[in-house]
């Protein structure tokens, strides 16, 4: 499992992300900031961590647009999933006035992964406040 930083303050997220993919078995997750820059990531040789955080901001604006339009709250979770079972699951949070998201890759449908995601969610804030 490769981890990269996309500037020098990452590397305890990347830390943190590459232990949940370790507990997991998550092929790849990431952080990004609201609009998809990548800020931290872990994840296997055969991922491509811009390719994802791309899809993680487009996930986020039509979220962001759907629930503009419907009056909805905030969202928690935006999940997507392929014909084969794999999940892309997209986890909006904030800390300190930074908004982030929590993008993970969960390979079968069985899998389960919100613990993993929520812990990795509370360190991430943990560390962001240091």
């Amino acid at each position: 499992m490769t981890i990269k930083n996309s500037n020098s303050g990452s590397t305890q997220l990347s830390q943190i992300l590459a232990e949940m993919n370790k507990e997991g078995s998550f092929p790849i997750a990431i952080i990004t900031d609201q609009h998809g820059f990548p800020i931290a990531s872990a994840a296997d040789p055969d991922q491509d961590p811009d390719t994802q955080s791309a899809v993680v901001a487009l996930v986020q604006k039509t979220a962001n647009q759907a629930s503009n339009q419907l009056g909805m709250a905030q969202t928690d979770e935006i999940s997507l999933y392929d014909t084969a079972g794999r999940r892309l699951v997209c986890r909006p949070f904030s800390t300190n006035n930074h908004h982030l998201i929590l993008a993970v890759v969960v390979p079968n449908k069985q899998q389960t992964y919100r613990r993993l995601t929520n812990k990795a969610v509370s360190t991430i804030k943990q560390q962001w406040k240091l």
